[in-house]
């Protein structure tokens, strides 16, 4: 690759507030329910090499460049024209996150499964207090492990880390009795400030068909490992996320109010994933004509409106006069109306030029995450959701073929 390539693609992923370092390989760690393992169905990427110490002055010049926002992170790690790998497998990561804390005023993002020298991020954690956002891929602790993650680091490397400061929340899942809950009281044991990120992993239509039939038995077990969470009364602060049907039931009220701001025709079409169209069926039944659409691009089990391409609501649509899609679509990077597969809305539109498309701008990112984080709680699925019998009347509706 031409370097004038190179440095352009830095560039694009500078400009999302992304730190773009690259390992100029495929991730060595190979968890086989990792979903970049296999990304080209549904993405483009480039080839970046192993960042040297000249693309890094590059990369931290131009930073330097865009004016520091309050609230705001810089992510480790390009994603969105780059491959994403665990960049703390670069010989040079740690040094260089040093140099950016110091040279500059911003804040950072980190994300690895544990390949961090647990001494190292906690005394960078105490010299730049509240700078540091260091979310811990547990995943699991127990006997999955080694089966899911078999070139990840080991246990207690996780726990070395998780036993300081840096740690700000360390995501982990359920794979069966005793592998969520008992993940969540070791972890409470050694750290009682990180935030506990919990729920299932979600197979897509790459997956091994083993790791598939783990990830699908770890759902079964949700409900009971959420419980045995909540009866612990861990000191933590406990969410609940990946689990799109229990966001949408949790955040119903929500949802309805949206809609009926959107001031829509009963024959409008608005455009949904599964679980938006069961909190709607249920709660404003016949408000609009719910065009269901599938998340055919990613497959599996996925069923998020967030994760909608162009494509997918291309193979749902027919004699659709006008069709509302969510804003939520058609926001990627540099503000540009994309999906997450890349394809523009414009492209899209043009493909139909007999249907009249409006797009709902109060279903957006913005609105998705806040509710996540403020209905998200662990607390709120056990006592709202297994405890609510409505839960039960939104998962027996059926979805259209």
């Amino acid at each position: 690759m031409d370097q004038e390539t190179i440095y352009q693609v830095l560039k694009r992923e500078i400009r999302d507030r992304k730190i773009p370092l690259s390992l100029g390989k495929t991730c060595p760690v190979k968890c086989t329910f990792c979903y970049e393992k296999d990304h080209s169905y549904y993405r483009k990427t480039f080839d970046i090499p192993l960042t040297t110490q000249e693309h890094w002055r590059f990369i931290l010049d131009e930073i330097k460049k865009m004016p520091t926002r309050s609230q705001e992170s810089w992510v480790i790690g390009g994603n969105e024209y780059m491959e994403w790998t665990d960049l703390f497998l670069h010989p040079r990561c740690m040094e260089w996150i040093e140099e950016f804390l110091e040279t500059t005023d911003k804040n950072i993002i980190m994300f690895t499964v544990g390949y961090v020298e647990p001494k190292r991020i906690n005394r960078l954690a105490e010299k730049y207090p509240g700078r540091i956002n260091f979310e811990l891929s547990v995943i699991t602790l127990g006997k999955y492990r080694k089966q899911l993650m078999p070139n990840g680091p080991t246990a207690e490397q996780v726990l070395k880390i998780i036993d300081g400061p840096a740690v700000t929340s360390a995501n982990f899942y359920s794979f069966g009795p005793q592998t969520m809950s008992a993940d969540a009281k070791a972890i409470s044991k050694i750290n009682q400030k990180c935030l506990l990120w919990m729920g299932c992993l979600t197979p897509l239509k790459t997956l091994d068909e083993e790791t598939t039939r783990v990830t699908r038995i770890g759902r079964q077990h949700l409900p009971d490992e959420a419980r045995r969470i909540y009866e612990s009364d861990l000191p933590n602060i406990q969410m609940i996320h990946t689990e799109s049907y229990i966001t949408a039931f949790l955040n119903r009220k929500k949802i309805a109010k949206t809609l009926d701001s959107c001031e829509l025709e009963k024959s409008d079409s608005v455009v949904m994933a599964g679980n938006v169209y069961r909190v709607l069926s249920m709660m404003r039944p016949n408000r609009a004509r719910y065009l269901y659409v599938p998340n055919a691009t990613l497959g599996g089990d996925s069923d998020c409106s967030t994760l909608l391409t162009f494509n997918d609501v291309a193979a749902r649509l027919s004699n659709q006069k006008r069709v509302y899609l969510p804003k939520v679509i058609m926001e990627g990077s540099s503000n540009e109306e994309k999906d997450i597969s890349g394809n523009y809305f414009e492209d899209f539109a043009a493909r139909f030029p007999r249907i009249q498309f409006k797009v709902l701008k109060k279903v957006n990112s913005t609105l998705s995450n806040r509710k996540l984080y403020e209905k998200g709680y662990l607390r709120n699925y056990v006592e709202d959701y297994l405890g609510n019998p409505l839960s039960k009347k939104f998962e027996s509706i059926r979805l259209p073929n």
